[in-house]
């Protein structure tokens, strides 16, 4: 049943693909960027003659609150290069001085500060882009942007490169000047014209424009629409140099479950190697990710594992060439670069898997193709029964018609060496796939079509999974189906795969409504339904979310939603939600029915005081659940932000089940002493986890991409009070140029 339905869903999906490429979005916006011999100094003036000759971009358009009227106030942006830089300069007038930044905290979020951010698609696919964001106080933030820019996961904040930056600040308006290395950026010897795009978020007016007007319904960070910006003429070699990035690091700590302490010295680093205009090759030796930020701890009442995003630097250059594949929801991955560096033990436990080194290949080899190659190799830990693990994948790209991709690529996990803790069958873990990503000029249509098979020792049947999803996006409404399968023995060791033995339906379909005034800027009534069902069980409805929603996205930037759901789960096995030591579960083999419905609330994210609320309740399994959620943020501009994150979950199950009262408590605050010093403590109490942890972090960027870390980490039970963990490390990394 299943090949008959995928074989004739591949026949339709492909009609689709290509009966909705077109020509290239066009937004009919150009600016000539004028060469210039001329010294720039880069003090936030704009004073030198060489800007008053440069051709400006201005008269942008409005993307928020409405879409349909030119910006309220005036925003122009002009470009210069020379043998080694571009130039960006920046004027942005003001309604008064009382500019809206959240700190001084380089990689600022966007949202909630006053800041012009300009995108470079340096190949022109429409595909892959370079960002660059400054605010009115010279704080700067650099992204990479993948995917077209169609979601909010190709937006990766982690990527970081050199480039310069200083502000004025008038009454009446702000002046940005920038310049950045051509070696921080990729792009074809020889090219004549880049596309471009900048945007602006202005708080005081509540108000977001760009250059190359974006329709509301998209994303203002959209690669689909964008203006052309064109050299005097063509530009040389990237000239990337050789960088060495040596760190060392200095860690002691102590765990007081096995009542051992640990001092030791380590060092390591990574090196950047360009090859060609277009390709890097990263090289990392006994690397060390001890600065990297904490993640974000959670409830989870459901029976699945959850997804948490990278933050390591190396994995993170083009990482949609080795991330991006398989579902577009991120339930079904075969590539997943956490996993490397952490295993589970004898006891089932995840814990820390040393990284001996590897090689990162990544980018264009021409116009059309691009590809990526990553070999990780990890070390033995006898004792914790763990073995050398070499990890790999291979992927290469091909760019189809406008901006969508066909794919395919290859994962293998295996073991080094003989253990006898090691079973045979797990010694090796295979993954290949084929996959068509689309994405049309206007991005009107966009969807995914993919076709993968794991292989293991013994096991070479089977073993699929594929996934078919489309959406349909013009101005007025949106509407998505999405077919999915993941085998029963479908396996991905290096991969995130949430569930298996589950065919997915799902569609989805929301209205737009634009009103022309009033304090509403957008609002959308629309209904989701997701169902599972398990084709070794007969085809049987295993689990089903009908939901009816209506979102309001308000002129102040402030946001509502209003969800009811229907739910239906059936448990193959015993499920305690609790989670609860010798507590009696529900029962397996049972089909539950429940409804709950939540409402959500955001205040503008500008103000100085913000909030984020959730509440939910309803019918829960056999008995009722109930969630009061909030984020707290205020700050002291543009020195400190200060917020209290709390969550408490009730669940209420009848008699012999246990009910449970889960709390998540967790304060932040983030200093910034200047714009290269910054300190921030996160506190993170669950009972769930029967965890507090303290993290804080002392940063100093004591010059470009090279910094000096003290991080201070330490973790009580909360049941039995008392300590778990403590460490304190002091951390050093230098980039260097050669």
């Amino acid at each position: 049943m299943t090949d008959k339905l995928f074989t004739h869903l591949f026949s339709i999906i492909i009609f689709l693909f290509l009966s909705v490429n077109g020509s290239a979005q066009d937004t009919g916006r150009r600016i000539n960027v004028r060469y210039t011999n001329e010294p720039l100094t880069v003090d936030g003036k704009l004073d030198e003659p060489a800007w008053q000759t440069a051709d400006k971009g201005d008269n942008f358009w409005q993307f928020f609150p409405s879409d349909s009227t030119v910006a309220i106030n005036y925003t122009e942006f002009r470009l210069l290069y020379d043998d080694h830089h571009i130039y960006i300069g920046v004027r942005a007038d003001v309604k008064s001085d009382n500019y809206v930044v959240a700190s001084l905290r380089r990689d600022f979020r966007g949202t909630g500060s006053d800041n012009v951010t300009v995108m470079f698609d340096t190949f022109k696919d429409a595909t892959t882009a370079y960002l660059f964001g400054m605010t009115p106080y010279g704080v700067q933030r650099e992204a990479f942007i993948s995917g077209g820019g169609s979601d909010r996961n190709g937006f990766n904040t982690s990527w970081d490169q050199k480039w310069y930056l200083k502000s004025s600040m008038f009454k009446d308006h702000y002046i940005l000047e920038a310049s950045i290395p051509f070696s921080s950026l990729k792009f074809n010897e020889g090219a004549t014209s880049w596309r471009i795009q900048c945007y602006r978020w202005d708080m005081q007016t509540n108000e977001q424009s760009a250059w190359a007007k974006v329709p509301q319904n998209q994303l203002l960070s959209s690669l689909a629409f964008m203006g052309e910006m064109v050299f005097e003429k063509p530009l040389g070699k990237s000239h990337t140099p050789l960088a060495f990035i040596p760190y060392i690091n200095a860690l002691t700590s102590k765990d007081y479950i096995s009542d051992s302490d640990e001092s030791k010295f380590t060092f390591g680093g990574d090196a950047k190697v360009a090859i060609g205009n277009s390709m890097n090759l990263d090289i990392t030796v006994n690397p060390d990710f001890s600065n990297v930020e904490v993640d974000n701890i959670f409830t989870n009442l459901t029976r699945f594992e959850m997804f948490l995003p990278e933050k390591r630097q190396f994995f993170i250059d083009n990482n949609d060439l080795f991330g991006n594949y398989g579902d577009v929801y991120g339930s079904a991955n075969p590539f997943f670069s956490r996993r490397i560096g952490l295993a589970r033990n004898a006891s089932g436990n995840l814990i820390e898997n040393r990284i001996i080194g590897g090689v990162r290949l990544s980018g264009k080899l021409n116009e059309k193709w691009r590809l990526g190659f990553l070999n990780m190799q990890t070390a033995a830990d006898p004792e914790n029964e763990i073995a050398s693990n070499n990890n790999m994948m291979f992927s290469i790209q091909r760019r189809m018609f406008t901006r969508s991709s066909l794919g395919i690529f290859g994962v293998n996990r295996q073991t080094f060496g003989d253990y006898e803790f090691i079973n045979p069958d797990r010694r090796f873990n295979r993954v290949f796939g084929i996959e068509y990503n689309l994405a049309s000029a206007n991005n009107n249509w966009t969807g995914k079509f993919y076709l993968h098979k794991s292989f293991q020792p013994k096991d070479s049947k089977g073993n699929n999974s594929w996934q078919t999803t489309l959406t349909w996006q013009p101005r007025r409404f949106r509407y998505t189906i999405d077919l999915q399968y993941v085998d029963k023995d479908f396996r991905a060791d290096l991969g995130f795969i949430q569930r298996t033995g589950v065919f997915k339906n799902g569609n989805g379909f929301s209205y737009n409504f634009y009103p022309k005034n009033g304090k509403v800027s957008q609002h959308s009534p629309g209904i989701m339904t997701v169902l599972y069902w398990q084709p070794d069980m007969d085809w049987k409805r295993v689990d089903h979310i009908l939901s009816i929603y209506y979102n309001i996205s308000f002129s102040d930037q402030s946001t509502l939603r209003a969800d009811f759901r229907n739910n239906y789960t059936f448990l193959t096995f015993d499920f305690d939600p609790t989670r609860t030591p010798g507590s009696v579960p529900l029962p397996g083999n049972k089909g539950y029915t429940y409804n709950n419905a939540s409402l959500m609330y955001a205040s503008n994210p500008g103000k100085v005081l913000s909030v984020d609320l959730n509440l939910a309740g309803g019918e829960f399994y056999e008995g009722q659940s109930y969630t009061v959620a909030g984020t707290l943020t205020g700050r002291i501009q543009p020195w400190a932000s200060l917020s209290l994150e709390t969550r408490y979950d009730a669940i209420r199950l009848p008699e012999p089940h246990n009910s449970a009262n889960f709390w998540l408590v967790s304060p932040r605050i983030d200093i910034t002493f200047t714009r290269s010093l910054f300190w921030s403590t996160l506190v993170q109490y669950s009972n769930q986890r029967d965890n507090l942890g303290i993290n804080s972090r002392l940063q100093w960027r004591f010059a470009p991409l090279s910094v000096l870390y003290l991080v201070y980490n330490d973790n009580y039970f909360t049941k039995d009070f008392g300590p778990k963990f403590r460490s304190i490390n002091l951390k050093i990394t230098y980039w260097l140029n050669i």
